[in-house]
């Protein structure tokens, strides 16, 4: 009985190391809590850096039929420190296409995916300046105002940035996929974003 005891002891203390080396293994961001951010299209003035960056840009993505849909727009949306989705989003904007145009509204975060803040100083003049500039990809669900729904990924490549994110808009609209990023092109005030973390 007493070798039993001993052994279901060793048990308990075994366990709970590995739950200590778990924890203390986890993401910090996990450990950090939620993340308040704020994303934009963005207007950068001539098009080019540096720039004075403000909020009431455009951008572009092209569906396979070529058809193109260009959106304005802004938001915000709350993180959780699980890297979920979340339904604490707002923000919308405009959308044009070669078949109608209108509003669109944020219903939820489906992800966000913070890559690095970006570098500093940056050049440009940042006239949103609600938070620290940020770099990554956020994805969100929307509702187009003629009943259709869709999801929208931003992406900001700014200052900074790791290889692999896009700058600009990609969205959903019923079956159609506009997945083709426009690119920014120096002197073309059009298809940048940014983020903002608070």
């Amino acid at each position: 009985m007493r070798i039993r005891a001993r052994y279901w002891g060793l048990g308990v203390v075994l366990a709970l190391a590995a739950m200590l080396v778990l924890f203390v293994a986890l993401p910090s961001s996990a450990a950090g809590g939620a993340q308040h951010v704020r994303w934009d299209i963005i207007s950068l003035t001539g098009g080019k850096s540096p720039g004075p960056i403000n909020p009431g840009g455009h951008a572009s993505a092209t569906a396979p039929d070529g058809d193109t849909i260009t959106l304005t727009g802004s938001g915000t949306f709350v993180a959780p420190a699980s890297g979920g989705g979340s339904g604490a989003a707002t923000g919308g904007g405009t959308w044009t296409t070669s078949s109608g145009s209108g509003t669109y509204t944020v219903t939820g975060l489906v992800s966000w995916q913070f890559a690095n803040f970006q570098t500093v100083p940056n050049p440009n003049i940042d006239n949103i300046d609600d938070g620290q500039p940020a770099n990554g990809n956020a994805v969100l669900t929307i509702a187009f105002s003629d009943g259709q729904s869709g999801v929208l990924t931003v992406g900001c490549h700014g200052p900074g940035a790791p290889p692999g994110i896009f700058e600009g808009i990609a969205t959903t609209k019923a079956y159609k996929t506009y997945y083709t990023v426009q690119a920014p092109v120096g002197g073309v005030d059009a298809n940048r974003t940014i983020f903002h973390v608070r």
